[in-house]
């Protein structure tokens, strides 16, 4: 096994490339070098524990990394190694914290830097932080600054006393354990999609209903005090079956309205309401024909322009402001006023833009005219507005609730050791003090000299 030495054996591309390199860190271009160095290193740790620098190599030869690779697969334990030189390229403020964040996983780290070395634990968990630190410590003064023997001799005793598997290990686990994650997670997150947009679907429901609640309200105050102000008595002399009918009617779909509103829970709710509103005043534009001896209304939709105007009379021709014309059913005052080239009396609501008509007040008002106008007929109407652009899309249907849709809530609770969530400051967890390197202090791992081994 060939690992982990890169770089060419001849000495003048060598040569040519740490000249190069010298000049770099003369310009002060030396920092994505030192990002370089250690996500190579890291790289290399995560697939086989070791990592050897190839400017290390003549200290360290490829021989001996193929060794002390093979050394730790055969131990199975979370030990990781470097072998680093002394460069701007692995600067030790935070060097192990940076190194362990990047491999990503939980263990005993030892680093030869140049001429020193020293060894730190992820937590008590693997092993204790003192235990590490002695047995490089002596691994270290018992060889002489032989990288080759003290690295061996540190692994040796690192392997018996840490607890847990190494990468290799796991990875076999791994084999069987990810799809039977996969299909666990994949289910987990249908759910927590489906109840995400339900969530989203309720509350866009809340709002529109109380959009609508305020329109509707004023609707059946409307037709209400319409009905107050009819001069109608079912037991007078002149009063007949026919017009106590549609009386009785009118007074049904006004009550009817009212506890269809009140037990709304959702847009879709509000079409049975104006649809009531609807056939009530068209039982009073009969009633009143009635009375007067004139012939039965022809039964047509409401007034396009305010559908409290009551049933529509005539089919006008009319544009909206910046729209195309077209045939629309309006009541005799608006159709007169259209006729004499005047404005019709619009329906407004209230928007965020102020007041507006309702067909410019966006799609949640789409059951309040449904209910008015029908199915068939509205989208012909709206043509070229807000509402009618709603309609005109393509899975929406004013009469029914918005559909299920599929947001993902990508809440997600990572492992013990997902790679970078590891507490610096935690207890038992690498300790990134944050101490200068005026020293040889090693990026304040515990206040330990990273000098105290040798140099």
């Amino acid at each position: 096994m060939r690992t982990l030495l890169r770089g060419s054996r001849t000495t003048g591309p060598a040569a040519v490339l740490a000249a190069l390199l010298g000049l770099l860190m003369v310009l002060g271009l030396s920092a994505p070098a030192s990002a370089s160095g250690l996500n190579d290193a890291a790289d290399a740790m995560k697939r086989v524990q070791l990592y050897v620098d190839p400017s290390m190599s003549g200290r360290f030869s490829p021989e001996q990394a193929d060794a002390l690779a093979k050394k730790l697969k055969d131990v199975d334990k979370p030990i990781y190694v470097a072998v680093l030189p002394d460069s701007p390229a692995y600067p030790t403020e935070n060097l192990f914290v940076d190194l362990r964040t990047k491999v990503g996983a939980a263990g005993v780290y030892a680093i030869w830097r140049g001429d020193r070395f020293q060894a730190q634990s992820s937590g008590p968990e693997v092993l204790d932080q003192a235990t590490a630190r002695n047995l490089a410590g002596a691994a270290y003064r018992s060889n002489g600054g032989n990288i080759g023997a003290t690295l061996n001799e540190f692994v040796d005793g690192a392997a018996k006393k840490a607890r847990g598997d190494g990468p290799q290990h796991s990875t076999s686990i791994a084999w069987v354990l990810v799809p039977v994650l996969l299909v666990v997670l994949l289910g987990a997150g249908a759910l927590l999609l489906v109840r995400r947009a339900r969530r989203r679907r309720e509350e866009q429901a809340r709002t529109e209903l109380a959009q609508l609640r305020t329109v509707v309200d004023e609707d059946i105050t409307a037709f209400g005090e319409e009905l107050d102000r009819l001069d109608f008595d079912p037991g007078a002399p002149g009063a007949d079956d026919a017009q106590r009918a549609d009386y009785t009617a009118a007074l049904d779909a006004y009550d009817r309205a009212k506890r269809t509103m009140d037990g709304a829970e959702r847009p879709a709710d509000v079409r049975p309401v104006t649809e009531s509103l609807e056939q009530g005043r068209f039982a009073l534009a009969t009633l009143a024909a009635r009375r007067e001896d004139r012939p039965l209304p022809e039964r047509r939709v409401p007034c396009f322009f305010d559908p409290r105007h009551g049933p529509s009379t005539a089919d006008v021709q009319w544009a909206p402001p910046g729209g195309a014309p077209r045939s629309v059913p309006a009541c005799a005052a608006d159709a007169a006023r259209v006729a004499d080239g005047r404005d019709p009396d619009i329906r407004t609501v209230q928007t965020g833009h102020g007041h507006q008509p309702y067909w410019d007040a966006g799609p949640a008002y789409s059951p309040w005219a449904g209910g008015y106008f029908g199915g068939g007929l509205l989208p012909g109407l709206l043509v070229g507005t807000v509402l009618g652009s709603a309609l005109a899309t393509p899975g929406y249907a004013y009469a029914d609730d918005h559909g299920q849709d599929g947001d993902h809530d990508g809440d997600h609770d990572g492992g013990e050791y997902p790679g970078d969530d590891f507490d610096p400051d935690g207890g038992g967890g690498f300790d990134g003090g944050g101490s200068d390197f005026g020293g040889d202090d090693f990026g304040g791992f515990g206040g330990d000299d990273f000098g105290g081994f040798g140099g």
